[in-house]
Order: C-alpha cells, then structure tokens, then sequence
C-alpha cells in the first residue's frame, strides 16, 4: 500500500465514513506487479507497516509479520541501536531504521504502526500516531493511568483510528468459549469471578550505571521522571516500577481483568466499587510494584471480581449459582461437563471469533479491520476499560483506601484526594 494506490484507497478507508456518499476517487493505473502473484497481494492491498519498539514483544510480533504477506515492513523504531540494528535486518533490505518515532510516523507511505515500548510511551505515541492518520496496534496494557485512557480513546474516535490492543487472549478458543457459556446461563446466575496474575519480582539496590553508547536514556525515559540509568530500571524490568508500568497487575492484570470483563459482557463499563483486601510492597531494593494483593471490584448489579496475586489455581475462574467455569491459555475446566454438551443456540450468546492461531488471529482481524473500519476484537475502548481496572486496582492498595467509581463519567466520587492518581505529570518537553 504506497505510491498512488495508496492514497487512493487509504483515503477511502480512512475518510469514507465522514465523506458525503457518492464520492470517487481519481482512477489510476496498475502495473502488472501492482495485481499481484498467487499467495502474494497487490501492492495496493499491502498494509505498510512500521515498528516503534523492537525489543521484547516488539521482536516477537516482528518475527510473525514479517513473513506475513498481507503487510509490508517499512520501518522500524527504537532508541537502543542494538535493538534496531536486529530487527532492520530482520524486517529485510527495504526496511528503514529509526531513532525518532515522529520521524516514522511523518512518512505519507505508512499505514499503520505496531506499538511495543515500555508502558509510559503508549499514549503519547497512539495519540501521535492517530494525529498522522495510522492505524495501530499497541500492547497491553494500553496505558500507564485512567486519565491517559482517556485521552487515547478520544484521539482514536477523533481521527477514525482502528486500533487492536494486544490483549490476545480474546483469540484463544478457550477463552472466548468459556465466556460464552458464562454469558449463556451455563453456570446459572453468576455470582463472582477471580483473575489470579501472580505478584511482582524484587531486586537489590542497583547503583547507577554507565549509559550504553547505543541508547539514548533520556529518550527512553521520555514523559518519566528523570533516573540515574541502571539496566534493572529499564527494558523487559521496566514493569516493575511504577513510573513506568504497573507491575504485575497492569502485565498480567491487563489480560484476566479482560477475559473476566469478556465474560460480564461489560466492555464499555466496569466496576462502581473497587476495595483493596490486602497489599505488600517491596520493603527494600529498587523495584516498587506491589508482590502480594487481593482487591475486590463489584459491579452495579452486584457481581464480583476478585483481582489477587494468588490463589488455588492460576487464570480466571467464574463462579455461578449453578456451577463454575475456571480457563487460562492451557484449557479450560468444568463443574459439570453438560456446560459444553449442547452447541450454543440461537438465544445463546456468541461472542466474535478470529481465524487462525492465537498471535496471527489477532493480526489478521487487526488487519481486516484496517480494510472494512469495523472495530476489532480488542478496540480502544476495550483496551482502555480492562486497562483501568488494574489502574483502580494499584490506586486502591497503594492509597490503602475504598475508591467509589463512576464509569459513566470516568472519576472517582468518593474522595477527590483520589484524583491525584488519575494522572501523572509529563516530564518537560513532552505533552500529551
């Protein structure tokens, strides 16, 4: 997707919704590459891909998509050389690298963009991408507070963005099917449910560290307070700090917290009352995020999700009145095994299914939501919903207080003292 095919149908795509019915596009000629060979689409149905963050997950989705002929790589980001030089070879010849996401985000070719940094640069980074017309894919969780949840959702509707969350268990068949016969009545009246996502790591007291000549510090650090380098503060430990993640309730958190929203059928809403159980911190070292927690979230009608570090089994177990589906990525378990007896019917519910396994499912309905603009199975709202709950959740056992929330109007109406955590200032020069 490039050249003058692209803009044609790229406008289309994105623009289609907000132009008058009736409007064309300027016709244009083919070259026989442009139509394309069998098992390779034409140039004009390739999504131009570029990467902003390539370590970690970022290299994980890399290696899947480069040998995904739907997409063509044209770019890939990072503020560590080491990192970049990797996946520009990987990605191929025709592949650019670079330091600086905008200066990715400004090519007029590219059409949409993978997000896999450290959780304090998504927002910034999917509010830039939306203002440059891409679509996205971004990692979960989807942002580092509620306040910047908010912000992300409003610039992806604002620019008719379509944006998949990496929250990839709502492509595995268990998951989708256990909250379909929760949502079915299979377990009768459900009553409560459990996430369990395992506590944080601890660490010793790290001194600072020369900075490796191949990364730019301050650029990593970005909208964060400024910190002394130390490899333990950043890359794959980054999560254990609260200045740039959320620990494990925000990793795995991100991901449970979902499948139990999936099974309540409240993706557009979430809990009225979030209470923290119990909580430990670290008491020495340098990593922060709490290693032991159960919270307690109720919803209007009652339900309950306990959000713990631990618990009989690990993964999400539903419980209704009726029986109990528990489900985590290896299967999932049955009180009574007629919960899967009878195949779904019509007055039952059946939830989006993507095709493929589990990582290339999730990018071939990113992908085909890219052409259609229909909403994916994980869009921003999604995303942002399940993210805030993990957020409420550290609010409430780092201030060790009850939060009362409005989902309606997104804030916390039991004590204004609370607001404070909503956001996090950005350190100077960088805005959101």
């Amino acid at each position: 997707m490039h050249g003058k095919s692209n803009l044609t149908r790229r406008g289309l795509l994105k623009r289609g919704a907000g132009l008058a019915a009736g409007a064309l596009a300027s016709p244009y000629m083919l070259t026989s590459g442009a139509l394309g060979t069998p098992g390779q689409p034409s140039a004009g149905n390739r999504v131009t891909l570029g990467f902003i963050g390539v370590n970690w997950m970022g290299g994980h989705h890399l290696n899947i998509l480069v040998n995904n002929p739907n997409f063509k790589i044209v770019g890939v980001c990072d503020v560590d050389k080491r990192h970049l030089e990797k996946a520009r070879q990987k990605a191929g010849p025709d592949c650019e690298g670079y330091h600086d996401y905008r200066d990715l985000l400004a090519r007029p070719d590219l059409d949409a963009v993978l997000i896999s940094t450290p959780d304090h640069w998504h927002a910034k980074i999917v509010v830039d991408a939306c203002a440059a017309g891409k679509d996205i894919y971004c990692e979960k969780p989807l942002s580092l507070t509620i306040g910047e949840s908010r912000k992300m959702v409003e610039a992806v509707q604002r620019h008719g963005i379509v944006l998949q969350t990496g929250s990839m268990q709502r492509s595995y068949p268990c998951f989708r099917k256990a909250c379909e016969w929760v949502r079915s009545g299979r377990i009768g009246k459900v009553l409560w449910s459990r996430a369990v996502i395992g506590g944080a790591q601890t660490t010793g007291f790290h001194t600072p560290q020369p900075i490796p000549q191949e990364l730019d510090w301050d650029f990593w650090l970005g909208p964060a307070p400024w910190a002394e380098y130390t490899e333990k503060r950043c890359h794959i430990t980054f999560r254990w700090l609260y200045d740039y993640s959320g620990g494990m309730m925000t990793d795995w958190g991100a991901h449970h917290n979902d499948i139990v929203q999936w099974g309540y059928g409240t993706d557009h809403t979430g809990p009225v009352k979030t209470e923290p159980i119990m909580a430990e911190f670290p008491t020495s070292g340098l990593w922060d995020t709490a290693t032991r927690f159960e919270i307690k979230h109720t919803y209007a009608d009652g339900r309950i999700l306990y959000t713990c570090s631990e618990w009989e089994s690990g993964g999400v177990h539903f419980q209704g009145t009726d029986g109990w589906i528990k489900v985590d990525r290896r299967g999932y378990w049955l009180s009574n095994p007629d919960i899967e007896k009878e195949p779904l019917g019509r007055g039952d519910v059946h939830l989006q299914q993507v095709q493929g396994t589990v990582y290339e499912g999730h990018h071939a309905d990113w992908l085909e939501c890219i052409k259609t603009r229909q909403r994916p199975i994980t869009d921003v709202e999604i995303g942002a919903r399940s993210a805030d709950i993990c957020h409420l959740s550290n609010i409430a056992i780092r201030s060790g207080k009850t939060i009362h929330w409005d989902p309606v109007k997104q804030e916390i109406t039991n004590d204004p003292s609370l607001n404070r955590w909503v956001n996090k200032p950005y350190r100077a020069p960088w805005r959101l």
